[in-house]
């Protein structure tokens, strides 16, 4: 049955209003972190694999960094192994490594894989250990509660040391997407779990990205009334952080936006992927479905 007069100009003025940004970002590199609800939702798993295969086919370079926090968590219940949290990290021995590795690089990091995959896309997956992608170091993580300075051993929790994008450009000039999990390699081999969002921001400095997008669980980032932001500058981000209206949560997003912005990303923004097509939303579109973080 053919759509009504009004239902057609909805879509020609949707349409109309993406062109400008597709012009714009044609060739462009997208660093997109990919977490939240939108990992376990069926419904919004399919929509953000078809948002990152439409990118891919206007012409953007989308780059994929995966979480998987709760996949983590649920595998280590299921194995009878604990699971010990100090300071919001994950105490992570050799046994809860080797899960980690095997849920971020093979479960979850096959499944988005597929996904993208079958909606036409042509995905790759890696981590960060493959072709020295992602250098890691021991991440140091200092006790809140000693008054002298006193480091916590949390085990196999890393930070990002050195990024040699080699592979990634040799994926993207062969027209794949890259997908990601955040594991990186030690100087002597071993292997170190890194927060994604870090990993996110990093890659998307490294690769001279023209945006970082992170898609969390929230609008975005909310004023004292907990109304969305839709656009904040570096400096007025330090003012929100300064006198914790950003706090929890939201901090370690916020302040790694700002790092990548500052380290060279044209912009950043932090949306909300409960909503179904929030990548597309975001970039193609006037209003957008988020906060979004440029230099000043």
């Amino acid at each position: 049955m053919p759509i009504s007069a009004e239902e057609a100009q909805n879509v020609a003025s949707v349409l109309t209003e993406a062109l400008p940004y597709i012009q714009r970002f044609h060739g462009a590199t997208l660093v997109v972190k990919y977490g939240g609800n939108a990992m376990v939702e069926e419904h919004l798993k399919n929509s953000f694999a078809r948002d990152i295969v439409l990118m891919k086919l206007v012409g953007l370079n989308p780059v994929v960094v995966h979480g998987g926090g709760p996949q983590i968590g649920d595998l280590l219940d299921r194995l009878n192994i604990p699971t010990r949290f100090v300071g919001g990290m994950r105490v992570t021995d050799a046994q809860t490594m080797d899960v980690v590795e095997m849920v971020l690089g093979g479960l979850v990091n096959q499944e988005i894989v597929s996904l993208i995959n079958k909606n036409g896309g042509r995905a790759a997956g890696i981590t960060g250990k493959d072709g020295d992608l992602i250098r890691a170091r021991k991440l140091e993580l200092a006790n809140p509660d000693a008054e002298a300075t006193e480091i916590i051993d949390i085990g196999h929790v890393g930070e990002v040391d050195e990024v040699n994008a080699t592979v990634l450009h040799a994926l993207v000039a062969q027209n794949f997407i890259p997908v990601i999990a955040p594991i990186g390699v030690g100087r002597d081999g071993e292997s170190f779990n890194i927060n994604a969002d870090l990993v996110a921001g990093r890659l998307a400095a490294e690769l001279k990205a023209e945006k970082l997008v992170l898609v969390t669980n929230t609008p975005g980032i909310l004023d004292a009334d907990s109304k969305t932001i839709a656009s904040l500058a570096c400096s007025e981000l330090d003012e929100l952080i300064a006198n914790n209206t950003i706090e929890g949560g939201m901090l370690p997003k916020a302040q790694c936006a700002q790092s990548a912005v500052r380290g060279g990303v044209q912009s950043a923004q932090i949306i909300d992927g409960t909503v179904p097509h929030a990548l597309l939303l975001e970039i193609f579109t006037d209003a957008g479905v988020g906060t979004q973080i440029t230099d000043g």
